[in-house]
């Protein structure tokens, strides 16, 4: 495995659930660090790479990603040593029972199960899945005492115990792809950038951004420190390939299509457009996603920090989005980090995304 495609390894084997994002921060930032100018982060934990131009630049193009996963945090401890949960961010409660966990505690790591009561036992006559209430953690304590002594106590976080897992196609499943894979493709568009100086004529940040899962609140803070006039959000998007979603409800998305541009709301018609124009140019095929109201990521943030930031959504299909098993073409990936890399490497001074509406005369 090459050096690079290590890094999502990496990235996706270390625990950062919302609110807990340093260390995968810290991998992320060790890797950008080889070939970037600076790095930097501020005090909740968005971090930063930034590459600069051989001269004066009048565009700053911000290329920002979420580091946050979904997951679970401790949130009462029974007497017998069962440690109940509540979720962080969009966690699915129908695929957490029966997991392996690992909780984050003040001793470091602690590995336990979601409890599972067997089918034999269980009244499974018009069986739902558990309320967040009802899943409870075996650490193997025989009582609050020893989850006590393991350095376990209320608010420290978890996430689900999954693998990565190689599969045909160049395909790619495990825990947390959302969003670990846009970290991925920040880092290594900077890399080819840091290759590319004499074409660069925009200032480029690199952006990690905490707390995505729960409204963008590392967004609109780092949106607002630096002052993007471009803004190129990276997220994923549900695959609608698999059996049992409806393509007139939710659109047709394919996994191995290529990346998709979303349309409407946040997404800036002009950004969309040079987007669309790049890779025309490359002879690359991306998909088109509608946006009726908002999009969901972190791009609703950035787009209105200040006086507005001309911005656009650039997507990753997903396949079971928010369960343990999330499924990514790396051909998506690649082919994402060619059209965000010419993008930013054909910005140049003159390009404005101000659109030519009019004056009134006094």
């Amino acid at each position: 495995m090459n050096e690079s495609r290590q890094l999502l390894i990496d990235l996706l084997n270390t625990a950062s659930p919302t609110g807990f994002e340093v260390d995968g921060q810290r991998t992320w930032a060790k890797y950008v660090g080889e070939f970037s100018d600076e790095v930097d982060n501020d005090a909740y934990g968005n971090t930063w790479a930034t590459l600069r131009p051989r001269g004066d630049t009048a565009h700053r193009l911000m290329i920002a990603a979420h580091a946050d996963e979904i997951g679970m945090m401790v949130n009462h401890i029974s007497d017998q040593g069962y440690i109940y949960v509540t979720r962080i961010g969009g966690s699915d409660r129908a695929v957490a029972r029966a997991r392996r966990v690992k909780i984050f505690g003040d001793k470091g790591q602690v590995p336990g199960v979601v409890g599972n009561t067997a089918i034999h036992l269980r009244d499974s006559k018009d069986e739902k899945a558990p309320e967040w209430h009802e899943l409870f953690i075996d650490v193997g304590a025989a009582n609050a005492g020893e989850v006590a002594e393991l350095g376990i106590r209320v608010g420290h976080p978890m996430v689900i115990d999954e693998p990565v897992v190689q599969l045909a196609n160049d395909r790619l499943v495990a825990r947390a792809i959302d969003n670990r894979v846009s970290g991925y493709i920040v880092a290594r568009v900077l890399e080819q950038l840091s290759t590319r100086r004499d074409e660069l004529d925009a200032l480029v940040f690199g952006v990690n951004a905490v707390q995505e899962e729960i409204g963008g609140n590392g967004a609109r803070m780092v949106s607002y420190r630096l002052r993007p006039t471009v803004a190129l959000v990276l997220d994923v998007t549900h695959a609608t390939d698999s059996p049992g979603i409806s393509h007139e409800k939710h659109g047709r998305v394919t996994l191995g299509g290529g990346p998709t541009v979303s349309h409407g709301t946040a997404n800036h018609p002009l950004v969309v457009q040079r987007l669309v124009s790049v890779a025309e140019r490359l002879g690359m095929h991306i998909q088109h996603e509608a946006s009726s109201r908002s999009t969901g990521t972190d791009a609703d943030d950035v787009f209105v920090s200040r006086s507005g930031v001309p911005s656009a959504l650039v997507s990753i299909p997903l396949r079971y989005m928010h369960s343990t098993v999330e499924l990514v073409s790396m051909h998506d990936v690649e082919r994402c980090i060619e059209l965000v890399t010419e993008f930013a490497a054909e910005l140049k001074d003159g390009d404005s995304f101000v659109p030519q509406i009019g004056r009134r005369q006094a």
